[in-house]
């Protein structure tokens, strides 16, 4: 598989910051220190981090978009969950992440992250069921895979398949790199079967 460098373009914190280029976009989302810039940058980092990997959940509060090759954007949404945020702070990225997934013309696809060790919190379950009830193609990647004994991850994944029917499911680990070819194939697809000729005619903004 060939891997498209990666380029950042802009972080956004209001919905008139998100860039008008006509490219589709996979996001990806997840709870705070649940691995999101790790996973980012095993995908796409190469020699260079991608994404910052913070001592500090919660740190990230505004949405980054990468440019993977001239084929579509990634992009980086803000963890959730972390309980010393303050409630405003908190309250608007809620805001502007819901916008963001319920009106974004270009959104072909998205990559929810929970952890392995222990399963969806109930903010990663409310995001689930969102998905669920969306249109947009859903990812669930479970991290932190080598982290569990053999049995122990096959049973985390196998409940996820059972508790999520008609979502796929990746075990996923940013030391072995396990999972890390199947990830990018989903993402590698849903950019490529979003609609081109929506581009065009609706920038989202």
């Amino acid at each position: 598989m060939i891997v498209l460098p990666a380029t950042f373009v802009k972080g956004v914190v209001s919905h008139a910051g998100l860039p008008p280029a006509p490219f589709p976009e996979v996001a990806v989302s997840g709870r705070s220190n649940v691995g999101k810039s790790s996973l980012l940058n095993v995908l796409f980092g190469g020699r260079k981090a991608l994404a910052k990997v913070s001592q500090r959940p919660g740190k990230t509060r505004e949405i980054n978009f990468f440019r993977i090759g001239d084929s579509y954007h990634l992009v980086d949404l803000p963890g959730y969950g972390y309980a010393r945020v303050p409630t405003a702070v908190s309250e608007k990225w809620r805001v502007f992440v819901k916008e963001y997934l319920e009106t974004r013309q270009q959104l072909g696809g998205i990559v929810q992250l929970v952890d392995a060790r222990h399963g969806p919190s109930a903010q990663d379950r409310e995001m689930i069921e969102w998905l669920a009830g969306h249109t947009v193609p859903a990812l669930l990647v479970a991290t932190k895979v080598d982290k569990l004994k053999s049995n122990a991850r096959a049973t985390a994944l196998r409940e996820l398949a059972k508790n999520y029917p008609g979502m796929d499911v990746v075990g996923f680990s940013s030391v072995t790199r396990v999972g890390r070819t199947e990830v990018l194939a989903w993402i590698d697809r849903a950019a490529a079967a979003w609609p081109k000729g929506l581009a065009a005619d609706d920038h989202g903004d």
